[in-house]
């Protein structure tokens, strides 16, 4: 599997001949990108579908799947684009042969009272030989079942270190964690933040694999 993180939340998981984009954000590098199979939503928030830039990239992949959150599904669909969501069901499947999509999660994290909350579904990517992936969006409390690699927000309006720390350790990747949610960072701030999910994400550590700039990464079990 190669993973490419392209800035914030978003990630490029090739696999299979499979090019799948999850959450193309406002933060998000999406310049060029074609050729994809599937796109994939998580909820409705501008860091996550960029509402400027996010029609115009699914229309210039024609041919890609569009799998996204429930409540985001209606916004596209007032973008004229009824004919190719397809909503996110939690329990379900969707079959991107050689990739299995696993929708997981109902909620977005509590920013603050004040916020009413909305979706959120996170995603479980697996394939034959390939190292399990969970993107869990904005929330930290779905049940994604065994995973090799984690996309852990690391910063967050809604977040504080003290709930990550503890998402990573009741998911306990086998693999190790993958920084996202990172765009209202400096270095100097992230550097923090990876340094504690990294020192006590597990007991005796957890690796981080830091993809930030890395380009397209091969990443195995």
């Amino acid at each position: 599997m190669q993973l490419t993180h392209l800035g914030h939340a978003c990630l490029l998981v090739e696999e299979g001949g499979q090019r799948i984009l999850v959450d193309p954000g406002s933060f998000s590098d999406l310049d060029g990108l074609r050729g994809l199979t599937a796109v994939v939503v998580t909820h409705q928030h501008p860091d996550h579908l960029d509402p400027r830039r996010g029609p115009d990239l699914l229309r210039a992949n024609p041919d890609a799947r569009v799998l996204v959150e429930a409540q985001t599904a209606d916004l596209l669909v007032r973008e004229g684009l009824e004919g190719r969501v397809e909503r996110l069901e939690p329990g379900g499947q969707v079959d991107l042969d050689p990739v299995l999509v696993r929708p997981v999660g109902k909620q977005h994290a509590v920013i603050h009272p004040w916020v009413e909350r909305i979706g959120n579904t996170g995603v479980v990517l697996e394939a034959e030989g390939a190292p399990v992936l969970f993107h869990p969006g904005d929330a930290l409390d779905a049940e994604p079942g065994p995973v090799d690699v984690l996309a852990v927000p690391v910063n967050a309006p809604w977040g504080k270190v003290a709930e990550t720390l503890q998402f990573v350790r009741r998911i306990a990747p086998r693999r190790g964690v993958v920084p996202i949610h990172d765009g209202l960072l400096n270095d100097t701030g992230r550097s923090m933040y990876l340094g504690h999910v990294a020192d006590f994400g597990a007991d005796g550590g957890v690796e981080v694999l830091d993809l930030r700039g890395a380009g397209a990464t091969t990443l195995g079990r």
